[in-house]
């Protein structure tokens, strides 16, 4: 295990203890969810950086941690 509690895959790993393609677990953990939501979310478009292998669906840890960023951050309309 890498630190953050998820497994090390091959060296996939980045410096925060993520894997740089998270499964729909991971991201459902991440964003205090379910599954279910998790991939309602990325078949209707509404999740960025779904990666798709076969059947498997993944989920790009960069873009998915860029698209918390910008909803966590105070809109500038309006003001």
């Amino acid at each position: 295990m890498s630190s953050g509690g998820v497994p090390a895959r091959s060296g996939l790993v980045k410096e925060q203890g993520l894997p740089t393609l998270l499964t729909s677990g991971e991201v459902a953990e991440l964003l205090r969810t379910s599954r279910k939501a998790i991939y309602t979310m990325a078949e209707r478009r509404r999740i960025p950086g779904v990666v798709r292998i076969g059947r498997r669906v993944l989920f790009s840890q960069d873009a998915l941690l860029d698209w918390v960023r910008q909803k966590s951050e105070p809109s500038l309309e309006g003001r």
